[in-house]
């Protein structure tokens, strides 16, 4: 390097030389004693010097500013190694003024320096080198600061001098000290490789991470063949192959890749996330060495994969929509459950396999997700690739911190099976398991649903019971009985056909809904159809059941607007239809709905009868036949309202079954009946028992031989004196504890008679299993004898059973004289009836038939 013109390290006299010379040339420009064309010369000489003067200040500010630019300390230096000169950057590092330091040795500034150590760096210059040491520089107040200097040859005027660089290395090496602290305290392990791949430094994590035994070499724990290398698919990962290598064959950064090391030494196998960076040296093409970052993940690969089995487990998979480059990302879960091949990477490709219209659902979703913020929640149906339907429910909400991009992040839940479980029990609720018919609660929606509907309002309903149909149940049983069910219900099906809605109503009751809008006569003619479709006879286990059908119309918005309405209306028809004859049908009309508001009239006051204190009581004699003594008496209920006057019992006893109110009235009969019994005991009355009629509802609705109990406990009688009446419906109903029931009364003592038997199911089944001590003939048969052959062969038969059967037998309905000695003649010995006695109040008993005196 050269530099022209004077440097402060110039010697003074230069700058005074040139002065007094150019002084000089103006004097002798101006003498007139010298020739012209001397002066002339002397003129151009003094402008040149003069021009000359001006270029060297120039320079020497331009040089001044350019020394004093650099940032860092710059020294001039000769050759002997005084300071020539320095620029600001020195005179701040060094805390000294440029006359301190200038002609100072370079000692002065670096006290550290060893002997001769001038001697290698003019070796370096003189061989066109830069020479680069690291020194220590002393401050003005002796504090001492670390520098690296380097120093290059430069010609100033024609002689060699030194320009020296300091470069201040007190923040690289504080960088560098925290460097070294950050890679020894890091939790995560760093392994240096050199550009052959050997590890030069391994931190204190990475020994911990990588189970390197105390006092082992780094070559002996780490070398290659005691490890396996294996990616996450479990392939294993050959030397070439792993991040280390490829980064320093590439020279290219390899990011976060999870690995699986396997060390053989210890036959454990860990999952590291791997980062390398290499590194290279100034001006290098390839890097001189490559430091591999990594962290242990093996228990976050283990939840991982924990937590992709809980998703296929559960179902659920994961989503995320990035709506700017509208790329879609799915969990393997979710790519499973979509069920596409390949799978959707857009928005766009997911709506494809969903079905119409739910795709719009979904869209309109996203869309006030991404403009109001609002989460999503739908349950969507969809096609698979290969034709199955899914369904799958999307929850997801949008991310908008982004503000280059909105995502909008949730999961997919596969609930295939749950909307087919769901399907499946909607099915099931709405459907009657035994016949495969709409049930009780699907049918009222329907007909709701219709009614609200004004094009579909105009509809009736056919209310239809099975006539006879316990016949089934009580002779073959209940199995027999819900195929009979389910054939009848074929039957009324192939009878309507499309023209109705048919549904089983409970037990033998079926409904049917049908549309009067177009046929109004359509009801009329269902009704003769199903009736026609009944004319068969049913077989079942070889014997054939004359089962028929009795069904009530009631067509809206005439006979009501609403279903419960309707139907009501349709049963109130269907049970004027069974009063008929049965085998029938009969339509609503204003005199049924009269016959129905008394009824409900009738129950209003009926309920109220035994605390207004209504109902008394009167007693039919039970008279030995042959020589009309009394034996007993049956308690007969009677009912004296205000407003309704005399009411007989067939008028309210069956409707009390109806609505269950006989249980009350049945409990109030048996305690009255004991207590008058109690009072003609007490009076000196010779009876034997009093008899009161007991109603199947009280066998099923409460503790029966409990309240029997606490009835002879209160009126002080035996249960002997007691006998109660029940009619065979009572064993067809055949519940789980009315053989317990007859049981305990029978412990008890008390008789137990079945009523008017033959008069109905007659099951020969229970007379032999229940515990029961006589049966009532009906007076059914016995007001037709002795004329009528088929009533004689009744009484005939019903008198064999009880003999055969070691029961007693009481005839009902006794009214003339030929009845009693057919009776007496046929072997029955205990007999009422108006022969003897119609019903009598307990005085009328008493006084009829006083008590016999003892002879004294």
């Amino acid at each position: 390097m050269n530099i022209t013109g004077p440097l402060r390290v110039v010697e003074p006299a230069s700058e005074t030389d040139a002065a007094s010379t150019l002084a000089a040339l103006e004097q002798a420009c101006g003498d007139a004693s010298l020739p012209e064309y001397v002066r002339t010369l002397l003129l151009q000489a003094r402008d040149a010097l003069r021009k000359a003067g001006q270029a060297a200040d120039v320079e020497r500010s331009r040089y001044r500013a350019v020394f004093d630019a650099v940032p860092d300390p710059v020294s001039i230096i000769d050759w002997d190694g005084t300071v020539l000169d320095v620029n600001k950057a020195g005179m701040a590092a060094y805390q000294r003024t440029l006359d301190e330091i200038v002609g100072k040795p370079i000692e002065f500034l670096n006290p550290d320096l060893p002997r001769d150590h001038l001697r290698p760096v003019w070796e370096s210059l003189s061989r066109g080198e830069t020479y680069v040491i690291e020194v220590t520089n002393m401050r003005a107040d002796g504090t001492r600061f670390p520098v690296e200097v380097h120093s290059a040859g430069i010609n100033i005027d024609g002689k060699m001098r030194i320009v020296a660089v300091a470069r201040d290395l007190s923040g690289r090496h504080a960088a560098e000290l925290r460097y070294r602290e950050l890679m020894e305290t890091i939790d995560k392990g760093i392994v240096v490789r050199d550009a052959q791949g050997t590890i030069i430094h391994v931190n204190p994590a990475a020994m911990r991470i990588l189970e390197i035994r105390d006092g082992a070499t780094l070559e002996e724990d780490l070398r290659a063949d005691n490890w396996q290398t294996f990616d996450e698919h479990g392939r294993e990962v050959s030397e070439m192959e792993q991040p280390a290598t490829y980064a320093l064959r590439t020279g290219r950064i390899v990011e976060s890749t999870v690995l699986g090391f396997y060390n053989k030494r210890v036959r454990q196998l860990k999952w590291l996330s791997v980062t390398c960076v290499p590194q290279f040296a100034a001006g290098a093409s390839s890097p001189e060495q490559v430091l591999s970052l990594f962290s242990d993940v093996t228990e976050l690969k283990r939840d991982s994969a924990l937590f992709d089995r809980a998703q296929a487990l559960a179902h659920i998979g994961g989503w995320e929509w990035d709506t700017g480059r509208n790329t879609l990302y799915l969990t393997e879960e979710a790519r499973r459950i979509v069920g596409q091949e390949p799978s959707p990477v857009t928005i766009d490709e997911l709506m494809a396999c969903l079905r119409e219209p739910d795709r719009r659902r979904l869209r309109t979703a996203l869309d006030h997700a991404l403009a109001d913020g609002r989460s999503l929640n739908l349950d969507l149906q969809g096609w698979q690739a290969n034709g199955h339907l899914f369904w799958v429910r999307v929850i997801g909400e949008a991310d908008t911190a982004d503000p280059l991009s909105t995502h909008v992040t949730g999961t997919l839940q596969d609930i295939t099976e749950r909307k087919q479980a769901e399907e499946t029990l909607r099915v099931q609720a709405r459907t009657d398991p035994l016949t495969g018919l709409l049930n009780r609660d699907a049918v009222l929606e329907e007909l709701e649903t219709r009614l609200s509907d004004a094009t579909l309002a105009r509809a009736a309903v056919l209310y239809i019971d099975l006539d006879r149909f316990k016949i089934v149940n009580d002779v073959l049983g209940h199995a027999a009985g819900d195929r009979l069910l389910s054939a009848a219900s074929r039957r009324i099906q192939r009878a309507v056909g499309s023209e109705g809605l048919i549904a089983r109503f409970g037990g033998d009751e079926f409904l049917v809904i049908c549309s009067i809008g177009d046929e109004p006569t359509r009801p009329e003619r269902l009704a003769d159809a199903i009736l026609e479709a009944f004319s068969e006879s049913f077989r079942m286990d070889g014997e054939e059941f004359s089962i028929t059908a009795s069904i009530g119309i009631a067509q809206a918005p005439i006979d009501g607007r609403r279903a419960q309405q309707l139907i009501q209306n349709a049963d109130v028809a269907m049970y004027a239809s069974k009063r008929r004859g049965r085998n029938d049908w009969q339509a609503f009309t204003a005199e049924l709905a009269e016959q129905q508001l008394q009824r409900l009239q009738l129950e209003t006051h009926l309920r109220r009868a035994v605390i207004n204190d209504e109902f008394n009581l009167v007693y039919q004699p039970l008279v030995q036949i042959e020589t009309g003594k009394v034996v007993g008496a049956e308690a007969l209920i009677r009912w004296n309202n205000r407003l309704l006057g005399e009411m007989r019992p067939d008028h309210f006893i069956s409707h009390a079954e109806t609505t269950g109110d006989i249980v009350g009235i049945g409990g109030w009969v048996l305690r009255e009946a004991c207590q008058q019994m109690r009072r003609w005991l007490d009076r000196g009355l010779q009876l034997e028992r009093i008899a009161v009629n007991v109603s199947y509802r009280q066998f099923l609705g409460e503790d029966l031989s409990g309240h029997v109990r606490a009835a002879l406990a209160e009126s002080g009688l035996p249960g002997s004196a007691l006998e109660l009446e029940f009619t065979e419906r009572v064993l067809i109903e055949d519940a789980p504890d009315t053989v317990r029931t007859f049981a305990a009364l029978r412990d008890m003592g008390i008789v137990l008679t079945i009523d008017d038997f033959g008069e109905g199911y007659s099951a020969l089944n229970y007379l032999r299993r229940l515990p029961i001590h006589g049966l009532k003939l009906s007076q059914l048969f016995v007001q037709g004898v002795p004329d009528r052959a088929s009533d004689v062969a009744v009484c005939q038969a019903v008198t064999g059973i009880a003999r055969s059967l070691g029961l007693g037998l009481v005839a009902e309905g006794i009214e003339t004289e030929r009845q009693r000695r057919f009776l007496l003649d046929l072997g029955v010995t205990v007999g009422q009836g108006f022969l003897f006695a119609p019903g009598l109040t307990s005085e009328e008993l008493q006084a009829a038939y006083p008590p016999i005196k003892e002879p004294r």
